[in-house]
C-alpha cells in the first residue's frame, strides 16, 4: 500500500488514541465527581453532628446529588458521550482501516519497527 495512504489512515488513528484519552479523562471527571458527591455527604453528617443543621441542610439541598450539566450526572455524560461520539468513531475508524488498509491497527507504527529494528538481535524481533 502506498506511504500516503499509510500516513493518512495513520492520521485518523492517532485522532482517535486522543479521543481515547480523552475519554479516560472523562471517568476520571465521572470517578473524581462522584467521589466529592459522597465526601459532601459525609461533610453534611459532621455538620449535623457538630450542631450546625441550617448550614447542614443548606449544603444537603444545594449540591449532595446535584446534576453537573443540566440533567445528568457525570454517569449520563459519560454514557451519552460514548453513544453519540467515542462509538461512531471507533466503527468510521475501523472501517477506515479495513478499506484502505486491510484492517492493520498500526501499519505506520508496523513499518517504523521494520525499519528501526535490528534484524537477528533478540529483542528486535518483528513479530510476538
Amino acid at each position: 500500500m502506498a506511504d500516503s495512504t499509510v500516513a493518512a489512515v495513520g492520521k485518523v488513528s492517532e485522532a482517535l488514541e486522543f479521543v481515547e484519552r480523552a475519554r479516560g479523562h472523562l471517568y476520571a471527571f465521572h470517578q473524581l465527581i462522584g467521589h466529592a458527591d459522597l465526601t459532601l455527604g459525609d461533610a453534611v453528617t459532621a455538620l449535623r453532628d457538630a450542631g450546625h443543621v441550617t448550614t447542614a441542610d443548606v449544603l444537603d439541598g444545594e449540591m449532595v446529588g446535584r446534576n453537573v450539566l443540566r440533567g445528568r450526572w457525570t454517569f449520563q455524560v459519560v454514557e451519552e458521550f460514548d453513544d453519540s461520539y467515542w462509538t461512531p468513531f471507533r466503527e468510521i475508524e475501523s472501517r477506515i482501516r479495513t478499506d484502505l488498509v486491510g484492517g492493520a491497527r498500526h501499519p505506520h507504527e508496523a513499518r517504523m519497527k521494520e525499519k528501526r529494528r535490528t534484524h537477528g538481535r533478540p529483542g528486535h524481533e518483528s513479530d510476538p
